[in-house]
Parts: C-alpha cells; sequence; structure tokens
C-alpha cells in the first residue's frame, strides 16, 4: 500500500468516525424553546397531503423562498442565524401538526416569523417537504424512498 493509499483510507475511516459525533454535537447545540409547544389539538392535526410526491416538491420551493434564507438552502441551519438544522430528530420526532402550527405562528423570542399570511395549503406543502429530511443527509440524499422523492428525481440515478 503506498502512502496516497494509506492517506485516502485515514481520511474516510476519520469521516465514518467523525460524522456520528458531529450530528450529535449538532443535537445538543440546539435548545429548543421549551416554551414553543403547540397545544394538543393543534399537534395532533394530520397533514392532509401525506404521501404526496408534488406537495413535497412544492414544498421545497416554497421553503426556498420563504425559509432557506435562515434555515440554509438545505435545511441544515446558517452560521448566522440560530435557526435549527430541520434534520435534527428534535424537528423530526414531532407531529405534522406541530411543526405546521410553528410555521403558522412563528416563535418571536426566537426570530422566527409567523407565515400565517401564507396559504394554509402551502404551509402543509412545507411540512411535506420537511418530512423528506433525514437526520444528518441532504435534502436531495439519493437515498430518499422513491415515493418520497420529487417528481423530476425519480428514476434519474444521478438523483
Amino acid at each position: 500500500m503506498n502512502f496516497k493509499t494509506a492517506r485516502i483510507m485515514a481520511v474516510n475511516l476519520f469521516l465514518i468516525l467523525a460524522l456520528p459525533l458531529l450530528i450529535s454535537a449538532q443535537e445538543s447545540q440546539h435548545q429548543p424553546d421549551p416554551t414553543w409547544q403547540a397545544p394538543a389539538e393543534e399537534a395532533a392535526k394530520t397533514n392532509p397531503l401525506p404521501d404526496k410526491t408534488e406537495a413535497a416538491a412544492g414544498g421545497r420551493k416554497l421553503f426556498l423562498r420563504d425559509c432557506a434564507n435562515c434555515h440554509g438552502q438545505d435545511a441544515h441551519g446558517t452560521e448566522d442565524t440560530e435557526a435549527p438544522d430541520l434534520h435534527l430528530p428534535a424537528v423530526q420526532k414531532q407531529s405534522d401538526g406541530a411543526l405546521f402550527w410553528k410555521i403558522s405562528n412563528g416563535n418571536v423570542k426566537r426570530g422566527m416569523p409567523a407565515f400565517s399570511r401564507t396559504p394554509e395549503a402551502s404551509r402543509w406543502q412545507i411540512v411535506s417537504y420537511l418530512r423528506t429530511l433525514k437526520a444528518g443527509s441532504d435534502s436531495t440524499n439519493s437515498e430518499q424512498p422513491e415515493s418520497r422523492k420529487p417528481e423530476s428525481q425519480k428514476n434519474d440515478p444521478k438523483k
């Protein structure tokens, strides 16, 4: 084994071992606002657009327009805001109704604006898009189930 191969293997090993630590470190850095909880009846609401690829694709467009400034193009957050990485389990474990309520009402204390003027169907589309995100992944992850990919990515091995 030559030096270059050994170096590549060492870097790959480091990345494999470090990635879970980086993900857990980010999870521990994000401190959710304990007072920002959806009322039980709102959290119990179900998404009227479940498992609709078109809804998630539309939600991604809305996310890029309305949310990416704070949460980043890939929904991993940005360095200059306190907006959380939306791939984190703390976000993903919330119900669709809770996410919808948070999008609708915002959190002024943490700088999250309310999007209550955005049409209801559009807010549900954003929730559908958020459901395509996975902890520690990119929003265009090729490992997404085919049924959860936007129509433009289906059956395209490059995406």
